[in-house]
């Protein structure tokens, strides 16, 4: 007959004194206190697994309570009776709490961003990662990316788009490709953001603000009374001429010009459509320049060599701190600001401004496109896109920069079709 343990109670375990040597208390079920001649109390259970003896430890007395040792035995107990061994389920789970550790949100998206990195232009890779680190890091960084749930994610979501809704728009497939990473890493099984829909509200990506050709006139007059450094007056009239995105002006170079023959040719890997992958035709933008935009590159360039960066800088609009920089991304904004055209009017405002009067009057929308440097991603049309147009290109830019003329004079001449 089996000896009846009866259960320990917390005074008996208090009240046990050092002996000269190691004894127990028994508590039934395997479970039992040993008490050390030094004084310690270890909570220790015996059981049996596979026909083999297991001996556990659930850790000091009274750090674990009598209590919590007996939820511990009664762990154990089913563990076992499932046939695992539960020291090694304990490894295993330190294991899982280490692992969280490592993976947090942040240094799953970082090990992403690395790996994103060699397809991006410097722009998108500063875009990205400027965004991860004001609007998510600061709340999800520190967090393995296990544990975070739904609704975090939401929070974040909604926060950002209280702000920027755009920017939430964008920040959303971001997540996604994020937590994509972490599944192709086995670091976790379930991309989170896939359930998230509905969450934001539809964002409807309107076009750039501009100004309508009326009211050109008035934006000129403005624009020749605003005081800005002479680069700056060449680079925005340089853009409303040729009608270059603003990344793609402000990053020119003077070798990209061929100032006898006023030809400008952009090469494709810095053309907006040219760091695509879905571009299936890089080709290096052509610019036949109209006179006015020539006669302003020599200014600037005789302006530059008396300052003495024709040597100190490749670019037509060095920064004015640091002239191995290009000017400033926001240069053309700020003016505009200080013009009082501010949500009137963009950098990328002047391709529409251009577009609606040259397409009003009739000119060809594939030249438009390509002289816009529009690229197809229809690898049929973007082989039909091939043709350059360059004699209607050449005279598109000259009519548009005549025009542009006769409203900075006031001389009436109508932007007509030679």
């Amino acid at each position: 007959m089996a000896k009846l343990i009866t259960p320990l109670v917390p005074k008996q375990i208090d009240n046990a004194k050092p002996k000269d040597s190691t004894y127990t208390l028994f508590d039934g079920s395997g479970l039992y206190l040993e008490i050390a001649p030094t004084g310690s109390k270890l909570w220790k259970m015996k059981a049996s697994l596979n026909g083999k003896a297991v001996k556990l430890s659930f850790g000091k007395y009274p750090d674990v309570s009598l209590a919590q040792a007996r939820q511990k035995r009664d762990e154990a107990r089913k563990l076992i009776a499932e046939g695992i061994d539960p020291r090694e389920e304990k490894k295993a789970r330190i294991e899982a709490e280490k692992a969280k550790t490592k993976y947090t949100f942040e240094k799953v998206a970082r090990d992403w961003f690395d790996n994103r990195l060699p397809e991006w232009s410097e722009k998108t890779a500063k875009k990205c990662i400027r965004g991860l680190e004001r609007d998510v890091f600061p709340v999800l960084g520190n967090l393995p990316i296990s544990d975070i749930t739904h609704q975090q994610l939401i929070d974040v979501l909604k926060t950002v788009e209280k702000r920027a809704p755009e920017t939430a728009s964008r920040l959303k497939p971001t997540l996604g490709r994020i937590y994509g990473h972490a599944i192709q890493r086995n670091i976790i099984k379930h991309n989170l953001v896939s359930d998230l829909t509905d969450v934001l509200n539809r964002y409807e990506k309107g076009h750039h603000a501009s100004i309508k050709p009326e009211e050109l006139p008035e934006f000129l007059r403005v624009l020749d009374r605003q005081e800005m450094t002479f680069a700056t007056r060449v680079a925005v009239n340089i853009m409303m001429l040729v009608f270059l995105r603003t990344e793609e002006l402000i990053g020119a170079t003077w070798s990209e010009i061929d100032m006898d023959n006023g030809v400008w040719i952009v090469p494709w890997q810095r053309m907006k459509m040219g760091k695509k992958k879905i571009n299936p035709v890089r080709e290096d933008h052509r610019i036949d320049l109209p006179k006015q935009a020539l006669h302003l590159l020599h200014e600037l360039r005789d302006k530059n060599e008396r300052l003495g960066w024709t040597h100190g800088s490749k670019y037509l609009f060095p920064g004015q701190r640091n002239k191995e920089k290009h000017m400033s991304n926001n240069t053309i904004l700020r003016v505009l600001k200080r013009m009082g055209y501010k949500g009137k009017m963009t950098g990328h405002g002047f391709r529409t401004l251009a577009v609606s009067a040259l397409e009003e009057i009739g000119y060809r929308r594939e030249v438009l496109d390509r002289q816009l440097a529009h690229k197809e991603r229809n690898k049929i049309q973007a082989a039909y896109f091939r043709a350059e147009f360059i004699k209607e290109r050449k005279e598109l830019l000259q009519a548009w920069a005549d025009y542009i003329d006769s409203r900075r004079t006031g001389k009436v001449l109508n932007l007509k079709r030679a």
